[in-house]
């Protein structure tokens, strides 16, 4: 039997510097793992063995990755809270005795540097980096419903200082190598083929004594942190109090209690602040081990495994081979068209011909795509002369000039069937048989577009979400007759875009509008009833949702949703039903933010940072006096009318998994991410308890919260099988 091959291997130079490469066998991406406590400990006893050994430096012997984090199945294996709070203690010795050797050590950081692979970097005394797009830094493990646990809540703060640690940890958000730089996390960037040698020449210079010993709270006393006053607030017991006590209203006010991890993470910080390291530490261990067990991490956890598991996912039979995309077209220079070439650029790397039907449009679509490249410069995320290179693989065009040689064609027009297919006529009369066309349509049903095409089998829905380039999601649409190979080409062609890609089967509203529109309709009715507009929005965000349903519906613009409204009626009935409140508001001008007044007031100025209500849109409504409504009950008619058209959704075949409506709702609409998805949400509650529930609102209320026959039938058979969506 072949030894066991350890996770790092020492090799000693003649000027008496250890390299330590770092190599987890099996594995891509170097991971943290259980068994690295031995590997640890050997490598370890290795090094306090060589004596003549001046400083050490740890770098990856995998190009592009020194390390991504901790081996999540490390957590599902794990019993119980003590079981995870004995890796983190286990984690934080192996990294004590980086901290504790007698000579430097320096890590070499090319590539991602996160979670367990940056606390690692930050036990040793000096960090120098790759100037690479592919380096990254970062603690994401708040997005996981966890906290550092190898030491990091304790060493970050005492290096960059207590206010940008908080920073980073409770929003899991990676460093640019700038900003990594200057807040001292990284001591050097280089050129990635200078890395080893600057990391053995920084390494020297520590062992040579002439590197200055970071002090504690090395943020605020070096004057690393960017002001005054943070100084003061970190140097004292009081003032980190204060620091304290803000952060935590700041954080409530965002997360509403539903994040247990980010509230744990200030109270590990505020710990070691104050009773000192070992205090510190313990509390990031047991921490760790009562959040590893609690709904809310293994929901998020859900998350990541679902969205891993979709960049693996083809759509297709196997074999299927997609085809090719070089370059793509967009119809539409408007926010949604301008948006898609952007990513389509800037992620993907193809060239993008954008149409528009004036010149007008099309030099706002260009503008916007400029704006995009402008600000990226000013972030220092990629040099002028990278932008100027991108923007120079975008053309734009007031005809079809071009289009002929486009692999792929997108349109991103107004809601208007007849416009969808005359752009599909014209496409198809240049005479590239090979040509997908794709509609960005929200609502319109792909298969009532395909009916003009010669080659319905090219025809796809691409569905994308505003703003195109911060949202994840990318909803595909499929008929019956589209080709196999056409979706493996759009599917690849959306990862490639940097999306989260799920493939829905055709449909009015597909899956995302069609779960959506029931959600804001109920919003509307509650107005209506005369609860008041700031206290729906309220209620909902306290649930988790990321925004209200009224000021949802403001910044999509109300009309547009009065156009969708009668597609998803003629097809569902009376539950689908836009109120009628919404079409005296688009009779009096009010469409949202676009025309300055919806059901809040755009035009006046803000008060006490609160966007004004517009109060005329009462008596609109008829609605003569406010009525209370518990905020439960508020939260739950909306949230209920979502989860059960999700339901509908899996039972007439839209949906081919839960794990996709779970993706879809959280990555396109904000379904609270702390919940799962709406199939894991039915899954926690009880499929028997969401039916009792839709039947009390449904006597209360009325037929459209009659449950899905699909669940009535899931309730009945649990009884005997414990039936859920998730096995």
């Amino acid at each position: 039997m072949a030894p066991k091959k350890s996770a790092f291997k020492l090799e000693i130079r003649d000027d008496d510097i250890g390299i330590v490469h770092i190599n987890v066998p099996g594995e891509a991406h170097n991971v943290l793992k259980a068994e690295f406590a031995d590997d640890f400990s050997a490598l370890f006893e290795q090094i306090r063995g060589k004596g003549r050994l001046k400083a050490i430096v740890m770098i990856s012997a995998k190009p592009g990755s020194f390390m991504a984090g901790a081996d999540i199945k490390m957590f599902e294996q794990a019993k119980s809270a003590k079981d995870v709070e004995a890796l983190s203690r286990q984690c934080q010795t192996a990294f004590a005795q980086i901290e504790n050797l007698p000579i430097p050590v320096v890590a070499a950081i090319d590539g991602a540097c996160l979670g367990g692979g940056l606390e690692l970097a930050l036990a040793c005394r000096a960090r120098i980096a790759a100037g690479s797009p592919k380096t990254k830094l970062g603690l994401p493990e708040s997005q996981l419903g966890l906290l550092p646990a190898g030491g990091g809540t304790q060493r970050l703060p005492r290096l960059i200082g207590i206010a940008d640690a908080l920073d980073m940890m409770l929003t899991g958000k990676q460093l640019t190598l700038a900003r990594a730089k200057k807040s001292g996390i990284v001591d050097k960037v280089v050129a990635s083929e200078a890395l080893l040698d600057a990391a053995i020449a920084h390494a020297s210079t520590l062992a040579a004594g002439k590197q200055k010993e970071p002090g504690l709270f090395a943020g605020g006393l070096s004057g690393l942190q960017e002001s005054a006053t943070e100084f003061l607030l970190e140097d004292n017991p009081a003032g980190r109090k204060l620091l304290f006590s803000q952060a935590r209203k700041q954080l409530l006010k965002q997360t509403k209690g539903n994040y247990p991890a980010q509230e744990r993470i200030i109270d590990v910080l505020e710990i070691g602040a104050s009773k000192g390291l070992k205090a510190g530490y313990a509390a990031e261990a047991k921490y760790f081990g009562e959040l590893a067990m609690t709904d809310e991490h293994k929901a998020l956890r859900s998350i990541y495994w679902a969205t891993e598991k979709l960049k693996k996912e083809t759509f297709v039979a196997k074999g299927v081979e997609p085809r090719a995309v070089n370059r793509v077209g967009v119809l539409g220079a408007g926010l949604m068209g301008a948006g898609i070439a952007t990513v389509t650029v800037s992620k993907a790397g193809l060239d993008v011909r954008l149409k528009d039907k004036d010149n007008d449009g099309l030099a706002s679509g260009l503008s916007h795509i400029r704006s995009f490249y402008d600000k990226r410069v000013q972030r220092k995320q990629m040099t002028r002369f990278e932008a100027e290179r991108d923007l120079r693989e975008v053309t734009g065009t007031v005809d079809y000039k071009g289009f002929k040689s486009c692999d792929l064609v997108i349109e991103a027009v107004f809601e208007d069937l007849d416009l969808k297919q005359t752009m599909l006529n014209d496409i198809e009369a240049l005479g590239n048989d090979d040509i997908i066309f794709a509609s960005n349509t929200s609502s319109i049903p792909i298969s009532d577009i395909a009916k003009a095409a010669k080659r319905p089998e090219n025809v796809i829905g691409l569905h994308y979400f505003s703003p195109v380039e911060k949202m994840p999601l990318l909803e595909i649409i499929v008929t019956d007759d589209t080709a196999p190979e056409v979706i493996a080409a759009s599917a690849k062609f959306g990862k490639a875009q940097g999306k989260t890609v799920i493939v829905v089967k055709d449909g009015p509203g597909f899956y995302t509008t069609r779960v959506l529109a029931p959600f804001l309709n109920e919003a509307t009715r509650i107005l209506a009833e005369g609860v008041k507009i700031e206290d729906v929005d309220k209620a909902l965000t306290d649930y988790g949702f990321p925004v209200g349903p009224i000021t949802l519906l403001d910044e999509v613009g109300i009309d547009v949703g009065t156009k969708v409204g009668p597609i998803l009626e003629a097809a569902f009935g009376e539950r689908m039903a836009v109120p009628k409140e919404s079409k005296k508001m688009i009779d009096a001008g009010f469409f949202g933010r676009k025309s300055g007044n919806g059901f809040y007031d755009y035009k006046a100025k803000k008060k006490a940072g609160k966007r004004p209500v517009n109060e005329e849109v009462y008596a609109l409504m008829g609605v003569t006096e406010h009525k209370e409504m518990p905020a439960t009950e508020i939260a739950e008619r909306c949230t209920f009318m979502f989860i059960n058209e999700a339901a509908h959704c899996m039972a007439d075949g839209i949906l081919q998994d839960a794990t996709q409506g779970d993706i879809g709702a959280i990555f396109g609409l904000g379904f609270p991410p702390f919940t799962g998805g709406p199939f894991r949400f039915m899954d926690k509650l009880g499929v028997e308890a969401v039916v009792s529930k839709l039947g009390d609102f449904q006597k209360k209320y009325g037929d459209r919260f009659e449950p899905v026959p699909m669940l009535k039938t899931m309730a009945k058979a649990r009884a005997k099988s414990q039936k859920q969506f998730y096995s």
